[in-house]
């Protein structure tokens, strides 16, 4: 190519400049989980923190310096441990500070807010960086919250009082004539009018303490809840019951931490659940936390 005199490179340097910058954007901009393709701002990677590649303990959180992370109160074991999100006991306060820690954010510079479920991923601004409490990614939901990648995967289980005739119900038509309850907003409550529908309609509940007092009372036949839950729940707190099969699910069902959509932090949130994935960390947290929920009869 011939040279351009100097005045022609004068003139060609400033949007040369931005071409420069536009393709290093492109190329750095964070991809989504799912696709592969680079993620738009509206999905969540606003362009801001795609330039700054993520840079540890700098990021555009709600505080500076600290990073702010929602869940519900109280908050369950085996995901949390004590009521007390804080300690870094239980699967979901261990894969919160994980992450944390891969963003740049030690444990000091954690902070905890109480979200409550349903409010995690209703429509409107939210008060934390992100929420971790075993919410479920669907499309609805991403109407109005990012997602991460997903960080469990995840099937629903039916818990059923021992002496109850449906303790050995062995398929999902075993189930139909139940009375069968849920947590409001859950994936386990939308399990039981997708796949098992039964003649009477769910009883709903605004947590899942409501939902096993009711198992307890006799109000309920049974209760569908996250596999890990059930076990948790026959194991320590209704030890009459037990875990009468999982169901067997559409597709994979995975948890993901919650953001507030079109966060500037998304991509990079995503990029340290996936390193996480990769090295080993959330398969030894799950072992470590969740390594009762290993098995059960499949309902189908």
């Amino acid at each position: 190519m011939t040279p351009a005199s100097g005045s022609r490179v004068a003139r060609l340097a400033p949007f040369a400049a931005l071409l420069l910058a536009a393709s290093v954007l492109t190329a750095c901009a964070p991809q989504d989980a799912e696709t592969g393709q680079a993620a738009s701002p509206a999905a969540g990677t606003g362009s801001a923190q795609a330039a700054g590649g993520c840079a540890k303990g700098a990021l555009a959180t709600r505080k500076g310096g600290t990073l702010t992370v929602g869940t519900d109160k109280p908050a369950y074991a085996p995901w949390f441990a004590d009521d007390k999100p804080e300690n870094g006991n239980g699967f979901e306060s261990a894969v919160a500070y994980a992450v944390a820690d891969r963003l740049g954010y030690p444990k000091d510079k954690v902070s905890w807010v109480v979200s409550p479920f349903n409010k995690a991923f209703a429509p409107g601004a939210k008060d934390f960086d992100f929420d971790v409490n075993q919410v479920s990614i669907n499309d609805d939901r991403r109407k109005s919250v990012d997602f991460s990648s997903g960080y469990y995967d995840v099937r629903q289980a039916v818990v059923a009082l021992k002496s109850s005739g449906f303790a050995s119900a062995g398929s999902l038509a075993d189930l139909k004539g139940a009375k069968l309850g849920a947590q409001v907003g859950t994936t386990s409550l939308a399990s039981i009018t997708d796949q098992i529908r039964p003649s009477t309609r769910p009883a709903v509940f605004d947590d899942n303490d409501l939902a096993k007092a009711a198992l307890k009372n006799g109000q309920i036949d049974a209760l569908v809840v996250d596999l890990p839950t059930a076990f948790y729940i026959t194991g320590a707190e209704v030890t009459d019951a037990k875990v009468v099969g999982q169901l067997e699910g559409g597709g994979a069902e995975q948890f993901g931490l919650v953001l507030d959509k079109g966060s500037a932090l998304t991509g990079c949130v995503s990029q340290a659940v996936d390193a996480l994935r990769s090295d080993g960390t959330l398969a030894r947290l799950e072992k470590q936390w969740l390594s009762d929920a290993v098995s059960a009869p499949v309902l189908k």
